[in-house]
């Protein structure tokens, strides 16, 4: 049961459409919260909202760099959901 807590969570973080398209946009690598921002029409608080419910989930790792934060997949968890949806 405890592995379906866990593929439910990241389900419910990327069942939101702007989610879906930030883990789309990382699966092409890791981007900058900057770069990320600059696709949507949000405010900064909204997008650190976002980005702390796809880290929360295992889906996405951050990383700070100087005053940014880097984002890129966190690939053993989106393995392990694709594994599972296969």
């Amino acid at each position: 049961m405890k592995k379906y807590l866990e593929y439910a969570k990241v389900f419910k973080a990327i069942g939101d459409p702007k989610r879906a398209m930030i883990v789309d946009m990382l699966s092409c690598g890791e981007l900058c919260a900057c770069m990320i921002l600059e696709r949507f029409e949000m405010s900064q608080s909204t997008l650190s909202h976002h980005m702390k419910l796809l880290c929360e989930c295992g889906l996405v790792k951050g990383r700070e760099q100087g005053k940014w934060t880097y984002y890129s997949l966190n690939a053993d968890t989106a393995g392990r959901t694709k594994q599972f949806l296969d």
